[in-house]
């Protein structure tokens, strides 16, 4: 966990001070902080906890920690400095703490300040604020506080008993301090129980020494026979005792250290970060939705006898494919397993790799016809090519789109697919071939002489094929085309982008013109406002032109019946409409 953890402490001459503090270093120590590890020196103890290493042979103390007051130190000069300790945790030239986490690398590092000047300043307005204005009633439990700025705080204030000070008792604090908010607060519980712990055990530890020597020397029958001496002339005598004192541990910020860099590494690891989607996409929707269908139809059919359907009419449903029945295995072509395995080689990988085999003009051609919603006709000996070039041409596509006849052995209408496949010798009407509306795909056996570089054979032998692209309305290369083409084409082109980075920018443009077709859908169909306005929303957009306008309501047919029903649910009521005209 990126935090500090640190004990401050209320001084009567100085005012709130620092006393100790724990923070965790992803990197190398900071130069600041010294020569680096001492090896073989002030080697005090080593212990196991958690999986992290205790050690005190860290580095050696810098400015900052009292071994000097130097006027570039970040810390407290040595004149502000409590003569019997009471502002200072460790002694001067005392190298501190770390902590060695062997699992990740992590150093807990723990010293009286922090070296870094903004670190420090951070942590003494925390420290300032903890013991003056930012306390809870009765001065002693948990508060939040902070900001972006200067970071966000938990501060638990508590008092230690001491026979010497005002009112028998001294002020500290242990706070904690991070940039992210949301995890300190859901840290919170956890924080309040393993501080309180922490506080409760140094209570502890300080009373037994109270009542030990109230015991020996009572201060409160002292006091009361002691004539009355202005305070500001006796405070000086009275400094502030260490903690160390206080408590009777000599061994008392080596336990702290500890109890700090425990308190970081469980506090870290006891939340993780987890990915939550969204609202569920539309092609998700779709697909719930043909599932559920799905399952319906199996539901009807159990019990009663299936019926044949005529072989020649193959049954489409949107967003898949279900093809004509498979002929009888004897008229299937006799071939041997070589050839069976050479031909499935014969496939189509990706979009780009589409575009290198077909040619930049050809595959805009054909990528133009896909998004308008155009037939898509192929004509191949090869099912398995044909199928391979539905799948890679139809993620350009809503799933809620896509209708795929994979093969038939007769032409199908546009209305029950836009992606259909023809044996060779299928005949297609000429008002199909002469259409605005469609673009047909031959592949052919490519000559001698037109086969192209073999660039795939290692994986996909497509240079035995020759591929015609045709359409009555062929795509003029000058011409702009739809927004999305534009953006799918520089997308393949960039050879810095892999095929998983394509395939997710895909999936991006996908969702942006959807939420766009959600948006025209609600203004034109719920809530049938004006052509003016229409155009109006357009521009917004960014759709204005005529090919993105088509776009827009070809993908529109692919929007769920889940949001549909749900907007014809929402739509205003007469009166609503009433009082707003």
């Amino acid at each position: 966990m990126n935090a500090i953890v640190a004990l401050c402490h209320f001084c009567e001459l100085h005012g709130p001070r620092t006393l100790f503090c724990t923070e965790v270093l992803h990197s190398p120590l900071p130069q600041g902080a010294g020569s680096g590890d001492i090896s073989g020196h002030n080697e005090q103890a080593e212990e196991e906890e958690g999986g992290i290493q205790m050690s005190s042979r860290i580095r050696s103390h810098s400015p900052a920690e009292g071994a000097s007051a130097d006027s570039s130190s970040p810390g407290p000069k040595k004149s502000d400095m409590c003569e019997a300790s009471g502002c200072r945790s460790l002694a001067g030239g005392h190298p501190g703490y770390v902590s060695h986490d062997k699992e990740t690398s992590i150093k807990y590092v723990s010293h009286q300040h922090p070296n870094h000047p903004q670190l420090f300043s951070i942590v003494r307005q925390a420290c300032v604020r903890s013991l003056s204005c930012e306390v809870c009633p009765g001065r002693e439990g948990p508060i939040f506080f902070g900001d972006e700025q200067h970071g966000f705080v938990f501060s638990h204030t508590f008092f230690i008993k001491d026979s010497l000070a005002r009112g028998f008792q001294r002020w500290y604090s242990i706070i904690t301090i991070m940039m992210d908010r949301i995890y300190l607060i859901n840290s919170w519980p956890f924080l309040l129980g393993k501080i309180r712990g922490i506080i409760d055990e140094l209570q502890g530890k300080a009373l037994k020494v109270f009542e030990a020597e109230q015991f020996g020397c009572p201060q409160r029958a002292q006091r009361m026979n002691t004539a009355f001496t202005p305070f500001l002339h006796q405070r000086n005598g009275n400094a502030a005792r260490s903690l160390t004192s206080l408590t009777n541990d000599e061994n008392l910020w080596a336990c702290l250290h500890t109890s700090f860099a425990w308190l970081l590494k469980a506090c870290g690891s006891r939340l993780t970060e987890k990915l939550l989607e969204g609202a569920p996409t539309e092609d998700t929707l779709v697909q719930m939705e043909k599932l559920a269908d799905l399952k319906e139809e199996s539901e009807g059919w159990d019990g009663s006898e299936e019926e044949e359907k005529p072989s020649s009419q193959p049954e489409v449903v949107e967003g898949q494919e279900l093809s004509k029945s498979s002929p009888e295995p004897s008229l299937m072509p006799d071939c041997n397993s070589w050839n069976v395995a050479h031909r499935r080689l014969s496939v189509f990988r990706s979009l780009r790799h589409m575009r290198q085999v077909l040619g930049a003009s050809a595959f805009r051609m054909l990528a133009w016809h896909v998004l308008m919603g155009n037939q898509v006709i192929w004509k191949a000996r090869d099912m398995d090519l044909v199928q391979s070039a539905f799948d890679v041409l139809r993620t350009m596509l809503p799933v809620g789109c896509v209708r795929i006849i994979p093969y038939s052995d007769q032409y199908e209408e546009a209305y029950r697919c836009n992606f259909l496949g023809l044996s060779p010798h299928v005949q297609i009407p000429p008002h199909i071939l002469s259409s605005e509306f469609a673009v047909l795909v031959e592949v052919r056996a490519a000559t001698r002489s037109s086969l192209y570089p073999t660039l795939f054979d290692d994986e996909q032998s497509l240079n035995k094929y020759e591929f015609i692209v045709t359409s009555g309305s062929p795509v003029a290369a000058d011409r702009v085309g739809p927004t999305i083409l534009n953006k799918i084409e520089a997308a393949l082109t960039n050879q810095n982008l892999s095929v998983d980075v394509v395939d997710q920018c895909l999936v991006c443009l996908k969702e942006e013109w959807m939420n766009k077709v959600k948006v025209l859908f609600k203004f034109t169909k719920v809530d049938s406002r004006p052509k003016e306005d229409t155009q109006k929303l357009l521009s917004i957009l960014g759709a204005a032109e005529e090919d993105n306008v088509k776009l827009l309501k070809f993908w529109m047919t692919g929007l769920s019946k889940t949001y549909k029903s749900h907007l014809m649910s929402t739509v205003r009521s007469p009166t609503s409409s009433e009082s707003r005209n």
